[in-house]
């Protein structure tokens, strides 16, 4: 772990000869939630009438604005739960979203690489019927790009929000006035601006967490994510559509599949750099089969292509498409992988009828979208506190200036939306009740609330990733039995489903058991290590309770009698 500590610029820009201009709340930063809280401000009547807006965004947001992408996707997409969407959708944004480039997910399969114990969401665990829910699916994914595009369409409705792009924030001082210290943003095009309240969503590297001196704590995992869009045949007529996302947990890390479209699908694949950097510096169709190969073949022969890929790169003879796929053939027939089956590499017609395990996993991808193959770092990091204090006051982080999680769970945009969300009603009920919208007393029911929140779900998925980057015998053997008891909890999964932000209430939620069950679920992933604990009381019963194929890893991992 480490702890930084941003200081203040030492050089303060000279003032302008200009009086600075005023503005009551400005926010910088103009990604998804910085346009998301100009917004939210923005489409409540009584804050729009009384204090003046601004957002100011270093980017050009005219090319986010006129964006088109006729053929194909972005390779940046979120994964948008209900309750975000719900948000959106009640500040009048989602109705400037294309919708038709968001494919809901109505259910999620996520299995252990290496024991294959599988838990299943499905949007029947919320609803007895699925139209029961106001928005289809558990989640839908949406490009940034489109969210972004919609947020700005949005804004352009509003008036009194003043949007300022292509201007960075130079620095940030205190003006020590007769009203107190209020931050002064000092901006490349010689303009100044005096702000009563200063929001930070300006990113991982935040001028105004800087400004207000709040401190960071967190650490950089050893992984690269690798994202991409997938081209794959749309699912036969004896299948359901594609609106399953699928992640395998391997002890590399996971690697996950997510709906776009009946023919496409994004692509968020976390592994070890020196892995990633030979997939995306290489031949797409390596990259293609080594995808396919992730999601089929068992992870001992996962690492065995994994080193082969990484030792031919480092040779400077990168593998060719063709050596690949005589490698994961040869690597099928030792593990007598029948070739009827959805499991092997040699079945890519979707017509007639599928085989039984077709629905297992997600569809054999035959193509690369050109130029979406990325990579980029993860780390975890969290503010010390969400509230400037002393001369960095008035000030407050929302977003990733706040906060930076492993996108394992695709919860980074969602807290940041919750954020936002959380923020905006804060300054609206100050305003009702009279109180200075810029104030530490009237800014700390936000803290309170957000705080608390955030680090619960950034901390559950820290040790998921933790948990799951393991291939010791014990942890396979415990986190295993966990997820096969889970998988047979219904409520357990529907309480979990609702803590993430899939529903306002659970199906059925009666007062008895099931309530009961919410309870211990609500703190989402404690719910697992409490089914690992059932599992070893139970001891000589699991074996009635799980998979076949788990009772072979708890016959090898378990304990000896």
């Amino acid at each position: 772990m480490s702890l930084t500590r941003q200081s203040r610029p030492c050089n303060i820009r000279r003032a302008s000869s200009l009086a600075p201009e005023h503005s009551d709340v400005v926010i910088v930063g103009g990604g998804p939630a910085g346009l998301a809280l100009a917004s939210a401000l923005g489409s409540s009547r009584h804050v729009r009438e009384k204090l003046h807006i601004t957002l100011v965004e270093a980017g050009d947001l005219s090319k986010v604005r006129d964006w088109s992408q006729a053929e194909g996707f972005s390779n940046r997409c979120v994964s948008l739960t209900n309750e975000s969407t719900r948000f959106l959708r009640d500040i009048g944004a989602w109705s400037h979203v294309d919708t038709q480039r968001a494919c809901p997910v109505e259910e999620l399969q996520v299995w252990d690489g290496i024991s294959d114990a599988r838990i299943r969401f499905s949007v029947t665990d919320l609803y007895d019927n699925a139209r029961e829910c106001d928005l289809q699916g558990m989640s839908r994914i949406v490009e940034n790009l489109n969210l972004q595009r919609g947020l700005l369409r949005h804004l352009n409705t509003i008036p009194g929000v003043q949007l300022i792009d292509k201007t960075k924030v130079q620095t940030i001082t205190p003006d020590n006035g007769p009203t107190g210290s209020w931050p002064v943003l000092h901006l490349d095009n010689g303009r100044s601006i005096r702000a009563r309240l200063l929001i930070g969503a300006d990113g991982i590297n935040s001028p105004v967490r800087n400004y207000a001196g709040i401190d960071t704590f967190g650490w950089s995992y050893d992984t690269q994510a690798i994202v991409a869009t997938l081209r794959h045949p749309p699912r036969g007529a004896y299948q359901p559509p594609n609106t399953t996302g699928y992640q395998r947990f391997l002890p590399t890390g996971p690697i996950a599949f997510l709906p776009l479209s009946p023919t496409a699908s994004s692509l968020v694949w976390s592994t070890r750099p020196h892995f990633a950097t030979a997939l995306t510096k290489g031949d797409p169709e390596v990259l293609r089969h080594m995808i396919n190969a992730a999601f089929r073949l068992p992870s001992l022969s996962m690492v065995y292509l994994n080193n082969r890929v990484v030792e031919a790169f480092d040779a400077g003879s990168p593998l060719t498409p063709s050596q690949v796929l005589e490698d994961v053939a040869w690597r099928e027939r030792s593990h007598a992988i029948d070739q009827h089956s959805a499991y092997s590499s040699a079945l890519t017609n979707s017509e007639g009828m599928p085989p039984s395990d077709a629905e297992m996993l997600p569809p054999a991808v035959t193509e690369i979208q050109a130029g979406t193959v990325a990579s980029f770092p993860l780390i975890f990091r969290h503010a010390q506190a969400y509230l400037g204090e002393e001369q960095g006051a008035r000030t407050v982080l929302v977003g990733d200036a706040a906060h930076r999680v492993h996108p394992l769970a695709g919860q980074g945009l969602n807290l940041g939306l919750g954020d936002v969300a959380c923020l905006a009603r804060v300054i609206e009920n100050a305003l009702a009740c009279g109180g200075d919208i810029g104030s530490y007393t009237s800014l700390l029911p936000y803290a309170q609330e957000r705080y608390f929140e955030n680090h619960k779900l950034m901390s559950a998925m820290d040790k998921l990733h933790k948990l799951y980057t393991t291939d010791l015998a014990p942890v396979v053997w415990a986190r295993s039995v966990g997820v096969e008891v889970l998988n047979e909890l219904d409520t357990v999964k529907a309480a979990m489903m609702i803590q993430a932000g899939s529903s306002p209430k659970p199906k059925r939620a009666e007062e008895g058991p099931a309530a009961t069950a919410w309870g211990a679920a609500a703190t989402g992933l404690e719910s697992l290590a409490t089914a690992v604990g059932v599992a070893r009381m139970v001891g000589g019963g699991l074996p009635g309770m799980v998979s076949a194929g788990l009772q072979g890893v708890l016959k090898s991992f378990g304990p000896k009698q």
